[in-house]
């Protein structure tokens, strides 16, 4: 029974946030009490050389941010943990969507001074829209923020959950004592020095003991009883099916950057989060079980290696045992495929690995043959969705500044797009190139990519464009359409896979169109049923 065995003892989650909260800091924090890295490098602090484990790409390491979404792997106690730690940049939002139709579960960061932020609320909507069981953790307790009730309240009126306390702060800010953990029946101390605070734990089961009063004082210790007193009797108790349900969820306090209740947190979700889940595919729900291998690519990655043009698509196992040198079908192209060298991943280390299990993440050797979306199978023809593409929110041209490097820069428009980082569009009139994105600050990560990887320049021209609409015609041959295609013909482009899309430059003129032309339908996103 070692292949059910083996799924039981995965967990495979996201980490989400609004920029900042602490996400990377707390990803790394997962990983040094898993054993897995030695020293942790604050992402922040330009003292240290070392740059977060989980940030591999210069322009990452530049700023501070995490750009593409990385996979951590590390065992705990027994179970294999596999981390995606996703970009909080509000401009990489479409990798992070992606990503989470990878996951089983999440942990949602929350920064204590700055409560919900915008960010939180899109990413948290589209979990609930997916029901993925979550984990909030309140980070930098060690800071002046919000009171912990007020923040509880917040995030039950923002982000629409029903949450319930399994620790519980003890002051914050400066006069921050500790942490009482509810689910274990604990306190941790707080003493500002991470390497000790991992150590001391201190078992108290009766909050009414003078032990408490001799370990944070008289005051602390009769307002934590108040606050527990209040907790017990305001929320819910804890109840496994219902979080992992989506139904409800737990809440922990902590500081990332001080190591602190981050163990807990490890603790708990060890114990509570839920092994690989089942998908659904277009033809049927896939469960874990199943003896034959599923799986399906859900980003990206060209370049890993800056030496070599080289490419790698993730793969989520959904169910089965993916094999090395085993034949598979790679479903869109109709194709059989095998891969000599699947990697498993830990940052930026990579091993190449002959065995994986559901709820794993492989990254395969593409040469162009993968798409986002992509599904393999061992015959089947099955086709997981939900990873569809969104009206970007920003267009421009793109031209070649180097007349002699045309053909990198057409290599490299073409790999960045595959890989997802924008989306492309060619003008149906004079087949100039249009690059759309989520956020503007991808521009320069297109432009920084391209000369640094693949040795071409670009510079960008403005285009109004408000949104880009796919297009579906009730009827490709009635008299309507045709005229829509030609009055409309300069503002129409074909995306990536063929499809044809409208560049609306303005809601008036996109309302318009749709009243004119009524047989004609206009969606913001390119999968439509």
């Amino acid at each position: 029974m070692k292949f059910l065995d083996e799924i039981k003892r995965r967990r495979t989650f996201g980490i989400i946030s609004h920029p900042d909260a602490g996400k990377t800091t707390l990803t790394e924090k997962l990983l040094l009490f898993g054993g897995a890295i030695q020293e942790a490098g604050a992402v922040k602090s330009n003292k240290i050389k070392k740059g977060a484990t989980s940030d591999f790409m210069e322009i990452e390491r530049q700023r501070g941010i995490s750009v593409a979404t990385s996979v951590l792997a590390f065992e705990y106690n027994g179970i294999k943990i596999n981390i995606l730690d996703t970009p909080g940049h509000k401009d990489f939002a479409e990798d992070t969507f992606r990503t989470l139709t990878a996951v089983d579960s999440v942990i949602v960061v929350i920064d204590v001074a700055k409560g919900v932020e915008e960010q939180t609320e899109k990413l948290v909507k589209v979990c609930r829209m997916r029901n993925i069981p979550m984990i909030v953790f309140i980070n930098k307790m060690d800071r002046e923020g919000k009171d912990a009730f007020e923040l509880l309240d917040e995030i039950e009126q923002k982000l629409g959950l029903r949450v319930t306390p399994l620790s519980f702060p003890i002051g914050m800010g400066y006069d921050f004592k500790g942490i009482y953990n509810i689910w274990e029946k604990n306190i941790n101390l707080f003493s500002g020095d991470s390497r000790k605070n991992i150590e001391e734990t201190i078992e108290i089961s009766n909050l009414d003991s003078d032990q408490l009063n001799a370990l944070v004082g008289d005051k602390a210790a009769n307002e934590l009883r108040e606050e527990i007193e209040l907790v017990e009797g305001i929320y819910p108790t804890f109840n496994n099916q219902e979080y992992l349900d989506g139904k409800l969820q737990p809440i922990f306090f902590g500081s990332a950057l001080n190591s602190f209740g981050v163990r807990e947190l490890l603790d708990c979700f060890v114990e509570i989060a839920p092994k690989p889940r089942a998908k659904q595919s277009e033809e049927r729900l896939v469960k874990p079980e199943e003896e034959k291998f599923t799986g399906f690519v859900f980003k990206i990655h060209a370049n890993m290696d800056p030496n070599h043009r080289n490419r790698l698509a993730f793969i989520k196992i959904v169910s089965g045992e993916f094999k090395r040198n085993t034949t598979y079908l790679h479903v869109r192209h109709n194709k059989k495929v095998k891969f000599s060298s699947p990697n498993a991943f830990f940052a930026e280390k990579k091993e190449i690995v002959d065995i994986s299990y559901p709820g794993d993440i492989v990254g395969l050797q593409d040469t162009g043959s993968f798409k986002i979306g992509d599904t393999l199978t061992e015959g089947e023809i099955l086709n997981y969705k939900g990873v569809p593409s969104f009206s970007p929110e920003h267009f421009r041209y793109i031209n070649n500044a180097d007349p002699l490097k045309s053909k990198q820069l057409y290599k490299g428009i073409d790999q960045l797009m595959d890989e997802g980082v924008a989306q492309l569009f060619t003008l149906e009139l004079n087949g100039r190139k249009v690059i759309g994105t989520v956020g503007a600050l991808q521009y320069e990560v297109i432009q920084y990519r391209l000369e640094h990887e693949y040795g071409a320049k670009c510079t960008y021209e403005n285009l109004n464009v408000f949104k880009a609409c796919w297009i579906e015609p009730e009827d490709p041959k009635n008299e309507e359409f045709k005229e829509f295609k030609r009055i409309k013909q300069r503002y129409l482009a074909k995306d990536k896979r063929g499809q044809l899309v409208f560049l609306a430059d303005s809601s008036f003129s996109l309302q318009m169109t749709q009243q004119k032309y009524p047989t004609v339908k206009f969606h913001y996103v390119s999968e439509f049923e």
